[in-house]
């Protein structure tokens, strides 16, 4: 499982290329203005602009969901394209859309993409611990129903078959 994140690294032999300044998705804020570049429909050398939506978005595309969320027009094409801020940092790598959706589209923040890099270029995959549960935020409402003083923290809501927490029992 621990392969089920929609990154590659490949290596690019050649000197004196332009780079870019990976970010710290850690500090966007929902409003911060993005620009996702891509290739959405073949259309190469798109940018589209908008806004941080949501971020720590869960969708169930994986054990790893933890997606910024933007309204930048992301469709087929623009995934593992860039999400950059307004400094011209990338903060995220495009990912996914809701089909179903308008202006949802969402990106691997690119502080969790710093994090498995090593592992990525040594061993060829991301090194990441998976516990095959999926859960939600308390709210108010759970909170309250549980008998719980304050809406903090996160509940277990499901277990994957066939998943380290699943064996445990």
């Amino acid at each position: 499982k621990s392969g089920e994140l929609d990154l590659a690294l490949i290596k690019v032999e050649a000197k004196d290329l332009p780079a870019v300044v990976l970010g710290d998705s850690n500090v966007l804020e929902v409003g911060d203005w993005v620009l996702a570049i891509g290739n959405p429909f073949g259309l190469s050398h798109t940018v589209t602009a908008g806004i941080v939506s949501a971020k720590g978005r869960v969708i169930g595309i994986g054990p790893y969901d933890d997606l910024i969320q933007t309204d930048a027009a992301i469709n087929p094409g623009n995934s593992g394209g860039p999400l950059f801020n307004i400094q011209g940092e990338v903060v995220g790598i495009n990912t996914v859309i809701i089909a179903s959706g308008q202006n949802l589209g969402f990106a691997i923040p690119i502080t969790m993409v710093k994090e498995v890099l090593p592992s990525i270029r040594e061993k060829g995959r991301p090194d990441m611990g998976w516990l095959g549960v999926s859960a939600q935020a308390v709210t108010p409402d759970l909170a309250a129903a549980l008998g719980l003083a304050e809406p903090t923290g996160a509940i277990v809501n499901g277990i994957t078959k066939g998943g380290p927490a699943d064996k445990a029992g």
